[in-house]
């Protein structure tokens, strides 16, 4: 596929299934991601891969941060909130660790720079014909998923990427028209 294909014609990936990506595959997952732009070489990002139990261990995160926004929430939410995690075989959270008071180099451009990563992660997902989607929420805000994944206090979630084997078929993707999104001056 080159590169062009590729961008586009990713897209997002809700239904995935086992295999989870090979020991290789990851690694080339991984060596995509480490070319995200990284002004002054900080290498702003870390990933922590959720597969097996871990998944369940994330999804108790997710439940204990829906209990303590409402310590009344019901089984159905906490255990809604538990199962999140299991609709994948495998979750890869992007952290931005970010470099606080960096000359030049902002927090924004640095969170940005994770993002990027998250994106070659996407990207060489695609390519390897494993599917994947990029989540957030509310969960990659929350004080107690910030806690459980340890995150320093600059450090930012900037994704949970779900990946894994595709179990269904590609959605049509939409027709975009440049002109709509880009301004010239001239």
């Amino acid at each position: 596929m080159d590169a062009l294909t590729l961008l586009h014609e990713r897209s997002s990936m809700g239904k995935l299934t086992e295999p989870a990506p090979s020991a290789d595959q990851l690694s080339a997952i991984y060596q995509a991601a480490l070319r995200a732009p990284d002004h002054k070489e900080l290498r702003p990002w870390r990933f922590i891969e959720f597969i097996g139990e871990g998944r369940e261990r994330l999804g108790e995160l997710f439940a204990e941060a829906e209990f303590q926004e409402d310590p009344s929430a019901s089984d159905n939410t906490l255990n809604a909130a538990r199962k999140k995690p299991l609709r994948a075989p495998m979750i890869i959270a992007v952290i931005a660790k970010v470099t606080p008071e960096i000359p030049g180099v902002p927090k924004m451009e640095q969170v940005i720079s994770a993002g990027c990563a998250a994106h070659g992660i996407l990207l060489a997902a695609h390519t390897l014909g494993l599917g994947a989607m990029w989540r957030s929420g509310k969960y990659a805000f929350d004080p107690v998923v910030r806690k459980g994944l340890s995150l320093d206090e600059d450090d930012e979630v900037v994704a949970f990427i779900y990946i894994g084997s595709l179990a269904g078929r590609h959605k049509p993707l939409p027709q975009h028209h440049v002109e709509n999104f880009v301004e010239r001056w001239d």
